[in-house]
């Protein structure tokens, strides 16, 4: 490596605006050992890309911003380059020729590690420079991807050894960098791998008579994975009793845990349930993926009028506004979408959350603790006294959390929650029903939102057609909607959607805005179906038909809508 006649301080001035002083404020904080860029770094003065760019300059090397995609290079190499010498290091071979490698290197300079590929990969090598972070996540995607699935790793389990692998205790801090060898930890490790990798939401494990089932859930719906051998099953679970710190030995009562790992560079929160039942333990593990980035409301399938309402809905200084609908239908997603849509550094929000689904800056989250007696109507008073603006609850479970909640929005404070219930007329009768009086209820609410989850058209695959009439009128599609000559499309299947057609979820909602006749309605005490047909006089649409204009857009397919929408008493 040619070094070029420019010092690294006169490149870093040059790509970066740093000036002699900051620089000079960083020599005198550089420890021995410690990298310019480091210190720089640390200081906020440069970021990453910012000191690789000023490496490669000093060096005359040529220097990446981004590498590529899906490079067989890389994929190749990975039997030969240790993944903990790969991200400690942060080098990556990236392609090859007949004559040299190209390695990607955050630190050209570390001619160490450069020498060892040499030997490792048996041929000259050719650097390049990119950031360290760029690296290391391009390095976790390598590694992930060669990782054996699950089923690949049934064959290797060992009878003789499962009784102590399944009291290992030591976790890696990335499963990624696990070399355990004992079967079992690299069973439930890929199985982790593949459920990140496949999107699951869920990791079921059933054990019946004769076999053990694990299925994934992904986009809503349960897929089955591999069929361990039954005699693996006490040690399967075992294991993920441990990770979760459960107690191993008692397999009577039902038991609750968590397991904080990362995969693949992601923070990865899982929840464990376990429960007994007649042929062993059954495990359901949820996946939150806490570096996820908060959806936006027009993300989430609002468009037009609707995204419109909501967005003005949302920003009301007093009242509360709900949303409705079975467990895992995205409705805490929105609540999230609509408090980062408000969240401002002139607002005080605190949320009362079980679980803490995603960490949002700026807003005060509290974790229901039913150990301590930490539940949402108590965490709802203390609230109160902290003086906010806006309050999220997690969930509107029973009277006491409902009372509280209407009194906060009585009293000037915005509050958000959510509520099982089929449709957004149904909320109403159910806070009927829990005791709240008519003339609270018609006080406080502002809206109530309906909602489902679609699956949405895989993009790789999808080709138009054209649905029977029939199918239509299901939906309560018209001739005149016709008209507009819509673009109706399915998935035909491929290896991104697992040859389902389908990939990713959107939204379909159904608003209902308290007005004066909805208030009126309600002070009367009226059914949810009269509430209803005063609302969609008024112009509200219903879940299916919000739905079918999402068919007519080509989103989705009549099948899913009317999946998720078959309990739907507007049609």
């Amino acid at each position: 490596m040619a070094v070029t006649a420019k010092s690294l301080e006169a490149c870093l001035i040059e790509e970066g605006s740093i000036s002699d002083a900051i620089l000079e404020r960083a020599r005198e904080r550089q420890r021995e050992g410690k990298r310019l860029g480091d210190v720089l770094r640390e200081m906020g003065a440069i970021d990453s890309q910012t000191y690789a760019r000023a490496l490669a300059s000093h060096y005359g090397l040529p220097f990446l911003e981004k590498l590529p995609d899906n490079d067989p290079t890389a994929s190749e190499c990975v039997d030969l380059l240790p993944i903990n010498f790969a991200k400690r290091c942060q080098v990556l071979p990236i392609g090859r020729d007949d004559d040299a490698i190209t390695v990607a290197t955050s630190n050209p300079a570390a001619l160490g590690p450069l020498d060892d590929l040499r030997v490792l990969l048996h041929k000259p090598i050719r650097v390049v420079v990119a950031p360290g972070d760029v690296i290391v996540d391009r390095i976790n995607r390598v590694y992930d991807m060669a990782s054996g699935s699950a089923s690949d790793l049934i064959e290797g389990l060992q009878e003789e050894r499962l009784d102590m692998i399944a009291t290992e205790l030591v976790e890696p801090r990335d499963l990624i960098d696990a070399d355990d060898e004992a079967p079992i930890i690299r069973l439930v490790n890929s199985l982790l791998f593949q459920a990140v990798k496949d999107r699951a939401s869920d990791i079921h494990i059933e054990p019946y008579e004769r076999d053990l089932a694990v299925r994934f859930r992904i986009d809503g719906v349960l897929y089955d994975i591999i069929n361990p051998p039954k005699r693996f099953q006490p040690v399967i679970i075992s294991r993920i009793k441990i990770m979760a710190e459960l107690n191993i030995a008692e397999k009577r009562l039902p038991q609750d845990g968590r397991i904080r790992i990362k995969l693949a560079g992601k923070d990865v929160d899982i929840r464990v349930s376990t429960v007994p039942t007649v042929h062993g333990e059954r495990v359901v593990m949820r996946l939150l993926d806490r570096s996820s980035t908060i959806l936006q409301l027009d993300e989430l399938g609002l468009i037009g009028g609707k995204l419109a309402s909501v967005d003005q809905l949302i920003r009301q200084s007093h009242g509360i506004i709900l949303v409705t609908g079975p467990t895992g239908s995205g409705k805490t997603t929105t609540l999230y979408a609509a408090l980062s849509r408000i969240n401002t550094t002139d607002k005080n929000i605190i949320t009362i959350e079980d679980p803490i689904e995603y960490q949002l800056h700026g807003v005060g989250q509290i974790q229901v603790n039913p150990k301590i007696d930490l539940s949402f109507a108590s965490g709802l008073r203390s609230v109160l006294r902290q003086d906010p603006d806006i309050i999220m609850v997690g969930e509107i479970r029973d009277s006491e959390t409902a009372k509280i909640s209407i009194q906060a929005a009585l009293t000037g404070h915005l509050v958000f929650s959510t509520l099982h219930t089929n449709d957004s007329c149904a909320a109403i009768t159910r806070l009927l029903d829990m005791g709240i009086e008519p003339f609270l209820v018609s006080s406080s609410l502002i809206a109530v939102m309906a909602q489902r989850l679609v699956r949405k058209v895989c993009p790789n695959c999808r080709e138009q057609y054209r649905p029977p009439m029939e199918e239509l009128r299901q939906l309560g599609v018209t001739l005149d909607m016709l008209e507009e000559n819509p673009v109706f499309r399915a998935g035909a299947g491929c290896e991104a959607c697992k040859l389902t057609g389908y990939r990713g979820r959107s939204g379909i909602h159904e608003l209902l805005i308290i007005d004066d006749e909805v208030r009126n309605l309600i002070m009367r005490s009226a059914d949810s179906a009269e509430i209803r047909r005063a609302a969609a006089a008024k112009g509200m649409t219903t879940l299916r038909e919000d739905g079918a204009d999402k068919i007519l857009r080509g989103t989705t397919t009549i099948d899913e809508v009317l999946r998720v929408t078959q309990d739907d008493l507007g049609v």
